[in-house]
């Protein structure tokens, strides 16, 4: 099964989830810094990288569903509502660790704990998605996968 959105062959849902990805990796990194260092830029570069990161993640929800649609059989089904469910679990936190920071203009103990919390859960869906894509081959075209692959 190809990915349902592709843009010249590429699937929509596995380039837009890159953003979050370097997003949420730059907010743990920023408040890590800001942790360190005191430096006030640290900690609004990690609030900005944050709410992009949201942005950004809900964006490639979109195109996560309608390839979700798509999946062929029960064990990918089942994969893809596990990965997706765990994303939107990881955006509810990023969006309440957001609501913390924009509440009270600071990076606390508790917003670090949630990025980090965050990034360990992407780690995991990450390799939710993996397996659906290099292990099941769900964004392989149907005739790609019936054809040994070429020895060069």
């Amino acid at each position: 099964m190809a990915a349902r959105v592709t843009i010249a062959g590429h699937p929509v849902h596995a380039l837009l989830v890159n953003i979050p990805i370097g997003l949420w990796v730059f907010t743990l990194t920023s408040d890590v810094v800001f942790g360190v260092t005191g430096d006030l830029r640290w900690q609004a570069t990690a609030y900005f990288t944050l709410i992009g990161g949201i942005a950004g993640a809900l964006l490639a929800a979109v195109f996560g569903l309608i390839d979700l649609l798509g999946l062929p059989g029960p064990r990918e089904r089942r994969i893809g509502i596990f990965h997706m469910t765990l994303n939107l679990v990881i955006v509810a936190v990023q969006a309440i660790n957001f609501g913390l920071r924009a509440t009270s203009h600071a990076t606390s103990a508790l917003t670090l704990a949630l990025s980090a919390l965050a990034v360990a859960a992407l780690l995991v869906s990450g390799w939710l998605g993996g397996q659906l894509v290099h292990v099941l081959g769900v964004t392989q075209p149907d005739h790609a996968k019936s054809k040994p692959p070429a020895l060069h």
